[in-house]
């Protein structure tokens, strides 16, 4: 039997996008994403991220280095009662990467190649999944791949924090529900 997922974009929709987030120091987790995933893994969603790093292709911080800063905020996800599942990542980019990073793939968004990557590893039903993202781009890649519910969202400040459009939320968890 094929999984749903919940695919969250990293940077806007995980921590707070300060520009080529990689390391703990300069990671402010959005307010909601916890309990957003925990939710998710309730109604039996798998939390993937998808997230196109071209910190990488540009020579900020290797992928060695993206992958060890991963695993820390796995440990976080954790520490909360949370989970991610599976994390996918672009380190190309077409006009500025560096060397083998220098390229136009099929998986840094707005195409779908990471989700489609996750669906053929994973054995997900993209049909009946979610993505979440901050940028058009999530979006488009969402709907190439054929997810069932796209949602744009946008972090917004409330008392000193980020936090996750409420509306969008429940509009999140109705589409996992299978209201929508």
């Amino acid at each position: 039997m094929k999984r749903r997922a919940l695919f969250l974009d990293k940077d806007g929709v995980i921590n707070v996008d300060h520009g080529y987030v990689c390391t703990p120091e300069r990671t402010d987790f959005i307010d909601g994403v916890f309990d957003l995933c925990r939710a998710a893994t309730r109604l039996g969603c798998l939390n993937v991220v998808v997230t196109n790093q071209a910190g990488i292709a540009r020579g900020y911080y290797t992928e060695t280095q993206f992958l060890a800063y991963m695993d820390w905020v796995r440990g976080e996800f954790r520490r909360h009662d949370a989970q991610l599942d599976a994390v996918y990542y672009c380190p190309h980019h077409p006009a500025h990467g560096i060397g083998e990073y220098l390229r136009d793939c099929g998986c840094r968004k707005p195409k779908p190649g990471m989700l489609l990557a996750a669906q053929r590893d994973i054995g997900l039903d993209l049909a009946h999944s979610v993505l979440v993202g901050d940028k058009q781009s999530d979006i488009e890649a969402g709907e190439a791949a054929g997810v069932r519910e796209c949602i744009l969202v946008g972090a917004q400040p409330r008392q000193g924090r980020n936090v996750l459009d409420p509306d969008s939320v429940q509009r999140v968890l109705r589409a996992l529900a299978g209201t929508e």
